[in-house]
Protein backbone atom coordinates (compact mmCIF):
# COMPACT_ATOMS: atom_id res chain seq x y z
CA UNK A 1 0.00 0.00 0.00
CA UNK A 2 1.17 3.63 -0.85
CA UNK A 3 1.98 5.64 1.94
CA UNK A 4 -0.64 8.43 1.06
CA UNK A 5 -3.63 5.65 1.20
CA UNK A 6 -6.06 6.50 3.96
CA UNK A 7 -6.26 4.58 6.58
CA UNK A 8 -8.79 3.57 9.73
CA UNK A 9 -8.93 1.43 12.91
CA UNK A 10 -10.58 -2.01 11.79
CA UNK A 11 -13.06 -1.86 14.64
CA UNK A 12 -14.09 1.62 13.99
CA UNK A 13 -14.47 0.86 10.21
CA UNK A 14 -16.59 -1.97 11.24
CA UNK A 15 -18.49 0.09 13.04
CA UNK A 16 -19.25 2.75 10.36
CA UNK A 17 -19.84 0.11 7.80
CA UNK A 18 -22.81 -1.20 10.03
CA UNK A 19 -21.28 -4.50 10.41
CA UNK A 20 -21.94 -4.29 14.05
CA UNK A 21 -24.17 -2.28 16.44
CA UNK A 22 -21.39 -0.84 18.66
CA UNK A 23 -17.61 0.00 18.10
CA UNK A 24 -17.01 -1.82 21.71
CA UNK A 25 -18.77 -5.05 20.00
CA UNK A 26 -16.91 -4.75 16.61
CA UNK A 27 -13.67 -4.19 18.98
CA UNK A 28 -14.01 -7.12 20.91
CA UNK A 29 -14.63 -9.54 17.92
CA UNK A 30 -11.15 -8.08 16.70
CA UNK A 31 -9.15 -8.32 20.01
CA UNK A 32 -10.92 -11.95 20.30
CA UNK A 33 -9.01 -13.16 16.97
CA UNK A 34 -12.16 -13.46 14.65
CA UNK A 35 -11.22 -10.95 12.09
CA UNK A 36 -9.06 -11.63 9.05
CA UNK A 37 -7.03 -8.94 7.13
CA UNK A 38 -6.21 -10.38 3.78
CA UNK A 39 -5.81 -13.77 5.52
CA UNK A 40 -3.97 -12.91 8.85
CA UNK A 41 -5.94 -12.49 12.13
CA UNK A 42 -6.08 -8.82 13.75
CA UNK A 43 -5.23 -9.42 16.96
CA UNK A 44 -5.82 -5.73 18.27
CA UNK A 45 -8.65 -3.32 16.99
CA UNK A 46 -6.08 -0.27 16.45
CA UNK A 47 -4.94 -1.98 13.62
CA UNK A 48 -5.44 0.02 10.67
CA UNK A 49 -6.94 -0.89 7.58
CA UNK A 50 -7.28 0.68 4.35
CA UNK A 51 -9.19 0.07 0.55
CA UNK A 52 -8.18 -2.67 -1.12
CA UNK A 53 -8.04 -5.01 2.42
CA UNK A 54 -10.41 -7.87 2.53
CA UNK A 55 -11.79 -8.61 5.68
CA UNK A 56 -13.17 -12.01 6.57
CA UNK A 57 -15.42 -12.21 10.14
CA UNK A 58 -18.21 -13.89 11.39
CA UNK A 59 -21.68 -11.91 11.25
CA UNK A 60 -24.35 -14.18 12.95
CA UNK A 61 -24.25 -17.54 11.32
CA UNK A 62 -22.68 -16.18 8.34
CA UNK A 63 -18.65 -15.44 7.64
CA UNK A 64 -18.46 -12.31 5.90
CA UNK A 65 -15.92 -11.70 3.26
CA UNK A 66 -15.66 -8.02 2.58
CA UNK A 67 -13.31 -5.96 0.43
CA UNK A 68 -12.90 -2.37 1.96
CA UNK A 69 -13.54 -0.03 -1.14
CA UNK A 70 -13.87 3.82 1.08
CA UNK A 71 -12.59 4.51 4.97
CA UNK A 72 -15.63 6.87 5.67
CA UNK A 73 -15.48 9.76 7.67
CA UNK A 74 -18.73 8.95 9.88
CA UNK A 75 -21.63 6.18 10.96
CA UNK A 76 -24.12 7.11 8.69
CA UNK A 77 -27.23 5.92 7.00
CA UNK A 78 -27.54 2.52 5.70
CA UNK A 79 -26.83 3.19 1.79
CA UNK A 80 -23.58 5.31 2.66
CA UNK A 81 -22.42 2.72 4.83
CA UNK A 82 -22.90 0.02 2.00
CA UNK A 83 -20.86 2.23 -0.03
CA UNK A 84 -17.99 1.63 1.93
CA UNK A 85 -17.29 -1.92 0.61
CA UNK A 86 -17.63 -4.76 -1.74
CA UNK A 87 -19.86 -7.72 -0.43
CA UNK A 88 -17.69 -10.88 -1.26
CA UNK A 89 -19.64 -13.18 0.81
CA UNK A 90 -21.18 -16.53 -1.23
CA UNK A 91 -24.72 -16.35 -1.07
CA UNK A 92 -26.28 -18.71 0.42
CA UNK A 93 -30.00 -20.91 -0.14
CA UNK A 94 -32.50 -19.80 1.88
CA UNK A 95 -34.01 -22.43 4.38
CA UNK A 96 -36.97 -21.29 6.35
CA UNK A 97 -36.70 -20.73 10.16
CA UNK A 98 -39.32 -23.29 10.97
CA UNK A 99 -39.49 -26.01 7.93
CA UNK A 100 -43.15 -27.94 7.39
CA UNK A 101 -42.77 -31.62 8.79
CA UNK A 102 -45.16 -33.62 6.68
CA UNK A 103 -46.90 -36.21 8.47
CA UNK A 104 -45.55 -34.90 11.70
CA UNK A 105 -48.24 -32.64 14.30
CA UNK A 106 -51.53 -31.65 14.13
CA UNK A 107 -52.91 -31.34 10.92
CA UNK A 108 -54.38 -28.56 9.40
CA UNK A 109 -58.06 -27.43 8.44
CA UNK A 110 -57.96 -29.18 5.12
CA UNK A 111 -55.93 -32.16 5.98
CA UNK A 112 -58.68 -33.04 9.18
CA UNK A 113 -61.07 -32.32 6.60
CA UNK A 114 -59.53 -35.05 4.14
CA UNK A 115 -59.25 -37.81 6.83
CA UNK A 116 -62.62 -37.48 8.18
CA UNK A 117 -63.74 -38.43 4.25
CA UNK A 118 -61.65 -41.12 4.09
CA UNK A 119 -63.01 -42.28 7.22
CA UNK A 120 -66.25 -41.78 6.93
CA UNK A 121 -66.23 -43.44 2.90
CA UNK A 122 -64.29 -46.70 5.34
CA UNK A 123 -67.01 -47.04 7.46
CA UNK A 124 -69.81 -47.37 4.27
Amino acid sequence: MADGAPRIRIDKWLWYARFFKTRSLAAKLVGAGHVRVNGTKASKPAQNVSPGDVLTFAQGKVIRVVRIEATGERRGPAPEAQALYFDMTEKQENVPANPKFEGKGRPDKKARRALDLTRKQDTL
